[in-house]
């Protein structure tokens, strides 16, 4: 193996007073469902909002003086953006960094603030590190990548050495994996010090590469990358990193978008923390049943980013509210009269709910002439609540159809 223990130390020091000692948390509602001690490593409140720094700074502070005059250059869907921005500011370097065209804003906009050339170019991140490799070779740039570079999966590394640190009786480890840049880091130190501890790697369903390349014995790509999870929509895995994963990596799983965005509310509800689609993606293995620890285990759970545009967190709320039967979305129809909609909504205040929204139907519809179409959106306090609401809605004479049943525990 390329990179030792010694080497994840090394970059410990060097990253010493740059980057945070992310806090670890216990999740306190996972532990009681699982029968397991589930603990968060809270990396999403990193500097740049991310485990990128780690790496990217690693590897840009040990460029020698001829490299370092003449800037770096990196692709990123957001993180990495981020991660090479700051260390090239810490370190006074020029960052250039290409971007998808649908890169988040919020991680645009921040990559800027940083004071990196954002580029804009392709639509996934593989797009964007083909125009990056080419930016490099026709202005002598340094190229910082993603994952697949001994220095950066030595950075990133240093989490999995924070981990096994604090948590000596670790016996599970459930990890994102874009390129394979912090799970290699992670598994190699925490198979170092914690050999018998279990390695698991989450991707997004919509953009799987590692499960196929691993059968295949060398990477492979995917045609398509489709999922919330920008962050780890990478379509073809590193040379290095996948020997790694092959190596130290005990499993590998995929998530749907919804298990993801189920994530993603949970971090938000019950740790009160802020996560990306990436980062929630091990989270996501655990809420869905795609990993089981063992009884009493002791599981951690990296949140590695917290980089989400605040609209899609407010529509991803909002989605999980309605699946966990918090919103009610129902359709009736009243004969369109004057005065014919305050009697529903009196019956609807009856019942407890909380109207959010209201919307009148008619042509879209097609309801007959002399009615008109109603959809509610009502707040309320449970599944259990909303089924109370709709029985007394149905009691008192309404037509109601629900859309969105619920299906999710909260």
């Amino acid at each position: 193996m390329p990179i030792t223990i010694d080497d994840i130390r090394t970059a410990r020091a060097l990253l010493r007073g740059i980057i945070i000692d992310t806090p670890l948390l216990p999740d306190e509602r996972l532990s009681q469902e699982l029968n397991a001690s589930v603990w968060i490593k809270a990396e999403c409140t990193q500097r740049s909002g991310s485990f990128k720094i780690r790496g990217a700074y690693t590897m840009i502070r040990r460029l020698p003086p001829e490299a370092r005059k003449r800037g770096v250059i990196a692709p990123s869907a957001g993180n990495h953006a981020q991660g090479v921005a700051l260390a090239a500011r810490l370190t006074g370097l020029p960052a250039t960094i290409v971007m998808p065209e649908r890169a988040p804003l919020t991680k645009i906009m921040a990559t800027q603030r940083l004071g990196a050339d954002v580029i804009l170019h392709g639509a996934t991140f593989d797009d964007a590190q083909q125009y990056a490799r080419r930016l490099e070779a026709e202005r002598g740039m340094v190229y910082v990548p993603a994952f697949d570079h001994e220095d950066v999966i030595t950075g990133q590394g240093t989490l999995g050495l924070e981990i096994a640190e604090s948590l000596p009786d670790l016996g599970l480890v459930i990890v994102p994996i874009g390129g394979g840049g912090l799970i290699s880091g992670i598994a190699l130190a925490v198979k170092a010090l914690l050999p018998r501890a279990r390695i698991v790697g989450v991707q997004a369903a919509g953009c799987a590469p590692v499960p196929r390349s691993l059968a295949a014995g060398h990477p492979v790509a995917v045609a398509h990358a489709h999922t919330i999870a920008d962050g780890i929509a990478v379509k073809r895995p590193g040379e290095l990193t996948l020997s790694i994963i092959r190596q130290l990596v005990d499993d590998v799983v995929t998530v749907d978008d919804d298990a993801i965005a189920r994530a993603i509310a949970h971090a938000v509800q019950y740790d009160h923390l802020v996560v990306e689609g990436a980062g929630a993606a091990g989270l996501a293995a655990l809420l869905s049943g795609q990993v089981t620890p063992r009884p009493g285990e002791t599981v951690c759970v990296p949140l590695c980013g917290g980089n989400i545009d605040s609209n899609l967190l407010t529509r991803v709320l909002e989605q999980v509210a309605v699946r966990q039967g918090r919103y009610l979305l129902l359709k009736s129809t009243l004969e369109d009269r004057p005065g014919n909609l305050a009697p529903l909504l009196t019956r609807v205040a009856e019942s407890g709910a909380n109207v959010i929204d209201i919307f009148h139907r008619r042509a879209v519809w097609l309801a007959p002439l002399d009615r008109v179409g109603i959809e509610l959106v009502l707040e309320v306090r449970d599944e259990q609540h909303g089924q109370q609401v709709v029985q007394h809605l149905l009691d008192c004479g309404y037509h109601v159809e629900r859309e969105g049943v619920g299906s999710w525990p909260e």
